[in-house]
């Protein structure tokens, strides 16, 4: 994914309705209509969301006779997750590396003030 599209992505999912959106998508494909129901706004306004999350390659729409369901695009969210994950990872690494840095002898050493050989030290 490129820092373009990372951008929209991430910039869509800052607005708390979009999440919404994104969370009920997860659960099912919905229309707008259905979509809008929990909301204290207008159809027009959740459309306008919906087309941001289409624009950031989150959702699509489909036709199905009169019925326009838009539906969650789990391959996008898949990239977003490996691509915060690999910086996770790296985190979790680097904090592996302080926490042997700092027990240092400590980690080495047995029970009792001896060390992995039985001396003590």
């Amino acid at each position: 994914m490129d820092h373009a599209a990372l951008d929209r992505a991430f910039m869509a999912l800052a607005d708390p309705v979009r999440r919404d959106i994104v969370a009920r998508l997860s659960r099912s494909d919905a229309t707008v209509n259905e979509l809008a129901e929990p909301f204290a706004i207008s159809k027009q306004a959740v459309s306008k969301h919906i087309q941001v999350l289409e624009h950031a390659g989150l959702v699509t729409r489909s036709r199905d006779a009169q019925r326009r369901p838009v539906h969650l695009d789990a391959a996008a969210l898949e990239q977003l997750t490996a691509w915060i994950d690999k910086y996770r990872l790296i985190a979790e690494q680097r904090f592996r590396l302080l926490d042997d840095l700092l027990a240092g002898p400590a980690k080495k050493a047995g029970p009792h003030g001896t060390s992995a050989e039985g001396k003590l030290k």
